[in-house]
C-alpha cells in the first residue's frame, strides 16, 4: 500500500489518483487531504484541446482549488500546458491532426512533499487516457504531468 507519509509528493499523488479507482482511489484522497492537499478528479474527451483546457479549468474553478486572481489561474494554465504536452509527446494539437482524445484528469493543490510548507504551496495536473484517430481501436494510451508553482 502507497503511503503518502513515507514516499509522497504532489506529482505522485496525481499520477496515482489518476489511475486508481474505487477504495485504492478513495484512501489516496483521504491520505492527501491528512496532509493538506485538496484533490479533483474528472474526465474530458475531445477533438479540440481548448475544452481539454477549458473542462480542468472549470473543474479546478468549480471545486475551489484556484481563485480568479492572474497567479492561480496562470499556474493551472501551465500545468495543464505540460501535461498536455506530454500526453501529445511533444506533438501540440489534437483535432487539426485528427486526433481525439478521452481523458481523466486529475488536479492537485498543496506542498511539493508532504508536511513540507518551506516552498508555499503548487499545483499539479495529470492527464490519462486513449487519444488516437477518432476511430474505435485506433488510440492508444497517453500519461501527461505538469508541476507549477502558484
Amino acid at each position: 500500500m502507497f503511503s503518502i507519509e513515507k514516499n509522497g509528493s504532489l506529482g505522485k499523488l496525481a499520477i496515482l489518483t489518476i489511475m486508481s479507482s474505487g477504495e485504492d482511489e478513495a484512501d489516496l484522497k483521504r491520505q492527501g487531504e491528512k496532509f493538506g492537499y485538496r484533490l479533483y478528479k474528472g474526465k474530458v474527451g475531445s477533438m479540440d484541446s481548448a475544452k481539454i483546457f477549458a473542462a480542468v479549468e472549470t473543474a479546478a474553478k468549480k471545486e475551489g482549488l484556484i481563485d480568479e486572481r492572474y497567479r492561480e489561474e496562470h499556474a493551472l494554465y501551465h500545468s495543464v500546458f505540460e501535461a498536455y504536452n506530454g500526453m501529445c509527446r511533444g506533438q501540440i494539437g489534437l483535432g487539426t491532426v485528427l486526433r481525439s482524445a478521452g481523458l481523466l484528469f486529475c488536479i492537485v493543490r498543496g506542498t511539493k512533499l508532504p508536511g513540507n510548507n518551506n516552498d508555499g504551496e503548487w499545483i499539479a495536473v495529470a492527464l490519462y487516457g486513449n487519444m488516437g484517430a477518432p476511430i474505435k481501436g485506433y488510440e492508444h494510451e497517453v500519461l501527461g504531468l505538469g508541476i507549477n508553482p502558484i
